[in-house]
């Protein structure tokens, strides 16, 4: 049902319907920007590699034939966009709120108890994801947060179905170590 959705909406923008393109940009915008800041580590980078993505997607949606769920093609342009802008060179910025939080101190209340330990729970695990390589963290995120099936991943990175199960292995163990030295 959820793929068959997909296809109207994609048939509809074929058509020139704008607001079935914003469906779809809704629908799959968290998960692009999760895949990019997994390989680019810098939020601003990741959301601008995101939208760049949705952009080229947009340009070449004709050329989308089906073979593959929609979101695995789309996620296959952000990783390689993302990587693409991983081996640009950068620029040194330095934000505005860094001289902010140097010189200005406030008073952080604490959150409401109900609900602490499922939140921190989620933020140990997003921590030790992100410890992981920028690889296997970005295989993680796809297999267990998207729910991707081994082959979509493959098809998103480009990597042999048994090199991603050797990764998917590794990184569960050094998770798993990982999450024994935060708690």
């Amino acid at each position: 049902m959820k793929n068959h959705d997909d296809r109207v909406h994609i048939e509809n923008v074929k058509q020139g319907n704008l607001a079935s393109y914003t469906y779809l940009v809704e629908k799959y915008k968290n998960m692009a920007f999760t895949i990019a800041m997994k390989i680019l580590s810098n939020a601003q980078d990741a959301e601008d590699a995101a939208q760049e993505s949705f952009v080229k997607a947009y340009m070449q949606i004709g050329s989308f034939e089906g073979k593959s769920k929609f979101s695995t093609w789309l996620y296959t342009i952000v990783y390689r966009t993302a990587v693409s802008k991983l081996q640009q060179p950068r620029l040194a910025l330095q934000s505005i709120d860094d001289e902010f939080e140097e010189n200005y101190h406030y008073e952080h209340s604490p959150p409401p108890l109900e609900g602490l330990q499922a939140r921190e729970r989620e933020q140990f695990v997003k921590e030790a994801i992100n410890r992981l390589p920028k690889m296997e963290a970005l295989i993680i995120t796809l297999y267990y947060l998207n729910e991707s099936p081994i082959e979509e991943i493959e098809q998103i990175t480009g990597l042999s179905n048994s090199n991603i199960k050797v990764k998917l292995f590794r990184a569960r163990k050094v998770l798993g170590k990982e999450l024994q030295f935060l708690l």
